[in-house]
């Protein structure tokens, strides 16, 4: 099962317009549930070596983009989020949220940035928040650029494709293992 869909995403990968197509996954899962740019960015980078560090860098500056986007989406909405709570009874919950992320928002930021976690759910709650946006944009900067030149690292060595080739399914099944335990444990850490 894996296999076509890996094929495929390679030769996608090597054609004229995956470029482009990368900076649009970026910048849209910053801000709709969509897909993660990483399944564009590695076979990107297993497909052309030599451009990895660009495709990290159109990468990282197209989420943060989509990240501001995010941000403007929270931040516009957050007199509809207030009129919304105040109608279910929660006149308060707005100014706690805002409390909270004044005090755990950078730590928020730079931590589920570097994860698979949905970044769209930290671009629009930094927005609601009305988070930093200067802090806002350089924690991305550092966090997404972090996660995105670390992953064209790792792909970029000579061996790492032969290895993914061969070791696809396995990978999968590590890469699911690690992310419900993390993604349970965040979901955990952020209530309590």
């Amino acid at each position: 099962m894996l296999r076509p869909l890996y094929d495929w995403a390679m030769r996608l990968a090597s054609g004229r317009y995956a470029l482009p197509a990368l900076a649009g996954v970026a910048m849209l899962e910053a801000t709709f549930p969509f897909v993660p740019p990483d399944v564009m960015l590695a076979p990107m980078v297993l497909a052309r070596r030599e451009r990895a560090w660009l495709y990290a860098g159109v990468c990282t500056v197209a989420s943060v983009l989509g990240g501001c986007i995010g941000y403007a989406i929270g931040f516009f909405a957050s007199d509809m989020a207030l009129k919304f709570l105040i109608a279910t009874g929660h006149p308060d919950a707005l100014q706690a949220f805002t409390k909270m992320f004044d005090q755990w928002g950078l730590a928020v930021i730079l931590v589920k940035g570097l994860t698979p976690v949905p970044y769209m759910l930290v671009t629009i709650a930094s927005g609601l928040a009305h988070f930093s946006l200067p802090v806002f944009v350089a924690a991305s900067l550092v966090t997404r650029g972090g996660r995105f030149f670390l992953e064209a690292a790792l792909l970029q060595h000579p061996h790492a494709k032969a290895f993914v080739d061969k070791n696809l399914n396995v990978l999968a099944v590590i890469g699911v293992a690690v992310l419900i335990p993390l993604y349970i444990g965040l979901h955990f850490l952020m209530k309590g």
